[in-house]
């Protein structure tokens, strides 16, 4: 399970890095052109910048076995992301869409548990 658990959270932190840096490279009305309703572009880089930090706390915590409980409270908050992401993308046109968003919140959740609960990494 502690195998699983580090797959999963290095390609849910390089996804939600990418995800992160990509609000920061596209202008905001790129951005809403995508999206079924106007965001603020504050809010989109808010996003963007939470997205970065989850997929580091994702990460560095565990590694480092430094306060690793960060770790399952950044998938947590990366879930609460996502299921806002799933959301958005109900609200749009292509509703089969939201399966990205919703597969994605249902690992961060997965991983939150996990390291909460089934394989929490513990301090040196």
């Amino acid at each position: 399970m502690n195998i699983l658990l580090w797959i999963l959270q290095c390609l849910l932190a390089l996804l939600f890095i990418f995800s992160g840096a990509t609000k920061f490279v596209m202008s905001v009305a790129q951005m809403n052109e995508q999206a079924p309703i106007f965001l603020p572009g504050i809010f989109l880089h808010f996003i963007g910048v939470c997205e970065i930090l989850g997929g580091i706390g994702l990460i560095l915590p565990s590694a480092l076995r430094i306060e690793s409980r960060l770790t399952p409270l950044a998938a947590a908050g990366l879930a609460i992301i996502t299921a806002g992401a799933t959301v958005i993308t109900l609200m749009g046109p292509m509703k089969g869409m939201a399966v990205v968003p919703l597969v994605t919140c249902l690992l961060c959740i997965f991983v939150a548990w996990g390291r909460w609960r089934i394989a929490p990494v513990r301090p040196k």
